[in-house]
């Protein structure tokens, strides 16, 4: 396996064994690259069993799929400057996603 190793009399990148004196050239100058992506808390909520969480809060409010009277609901937590006060809810019973302000649409 090779490692990233400065050549600080030539100013360039390098990889070298640890273990035997092989040294090659690097391609670029990027030795590593973490890529970050920042994802809406609204799209990471769908993979998540919002029924089955006891800190949510629970409403008799009707789920406009299935009919059930229980939902637990939640509000936005996106920080951005278009960032709105919308409830968003979740059926206890078939785990629909509805908002306050557009009832039967998918969250």
């Amino acid at each position: 396996m090779l490692y990233p190793k400065e050549d600080r009399a030539a100013r360039k990148l390098m990889f070298a064994c640890r273990n035997c004196d092989f040294i090659e050239d690097a391609q670029g100058t990027c030795v590593f690259r973490h890529v970050i992506t920042r994802v809406p808390i609204e799209q990471t909520l769908v993979s998540i069993d919002l029924s089955s969480d006891p800190t949510f809060p629970r409403s008799k409010t009707m789920c406009p799929q299935c009919g059930h009277m229980e939902a637990v609901f939640f509000q936005s937590r996106s920080k951005g400057k278009d960032a709105n006060m919308k409830l968003f809810f979740a059926c206890c019973s078939c785990n629909h996603r509805w908002t306050q302000d557009t009832p039967g649409t998918q969250a």
